[in-house]
């Protein structure tokens, strides 16, 4: 495994002060992996991946660092770095595909790229140029996924990315995944055992807030992390 690219020690976070959603979390991530996030209903993913995304004010940690300096995640630096892609998102809705793709390359100082494979590859063809507003819900999250593959972030940030998505565009997706280390880290969310052992370096077990189980390259099997997700049912 290559070196570390994100190291998060002891996070704590909370919608309220009487009730925490991560406790004591570490984490760490490698350059150039796949690190699946699996958990029951409430683990905390969502909630991880918002901190990661600078879009969750409320926690505190003992250190956080990303490739070996101290960082901010709400600061530029950072974000320049990174991109998410959540469950749900219904923002830019007076923007088209295309718009979206041009506004989000200048917010990042990136070139606009050729996209026409990732368009064909997620059947997206018919609906570059329509409003997002007008997208179902598996088109627009096609946009953001499009979006991400585009712009090659060092680290990219997928809450339940299958959701939504018609069979072959799932199977492009998860060749997606695969492939990216190439360019950099995913780091993703899924309630869809079939995406975690499919492309995963890592899987880590989330439960009540805390990594409970780590399952790496040969360790990976659906049958070991059904039975941590059946455990964590059980305690």
């Amino acid at each position: 495994m290559e070196e570390a690219l994100l190291t998060v020690k002891n996070l704590n976070a909370w919608y309220n002060n009487e009730k925490m959603v991560l406790s004591d979390f570490s984490f760490e991530l490698a350059e150039h992996e796949v690190a699946g996030l699996i958990g029951l209903n409430g683990a905390g993913k969502t909630t991880f991946l918002k901190v990661l995304s600078g879009l969750h004010p409320a926690f505190r940690s003992d250190g956080i660092c990303f490739c070996g300096s101290s960082v901010d995640f709400r600061k530029q630096d950072f974000k320049l770095c990174r991109y998410t892609v959540f469950a749900e998102d219904n923002s830019f809705s007076y923007f088209t595909f295309r718009e979206y793709l041009s506004y989000v390359c200048s917010a990042y100082g990136k070139v606009v790229s050729d996209v026409s494979e990732l368009i064909r590859g997620f059947h997206f063809e018919e609906y570059a140029d329509t409003l997002l507003r007008e997208l179902s819900t598996g088109n627009r999250k096609k946009v953001f996924l499009i979006t991400a593959f585009a712009l090659k972030p060092r680290l990219l940030l997928l809450d339940e990315p299958v959701n939504g998505l018609d069979f072959q565009s799932t199977e492009y997706l998860y060749q997606q995944i695969a492939g990216y280390k190439e360019h950099g880290t995913v780091l993703f969310s899924s309630h869809i055992l079939e995406s975690i052992t499919l492309t995963s370096d890592r899987v880590f077990v989330l439960e009540d807030g805390k990594i409970r189980r780590t399952f790496e390259h040969g360790q990976i099997n659906a049958a070991d992390i059904r039975e941590a997700l059946h455990d964590e049912n059980d305690r």
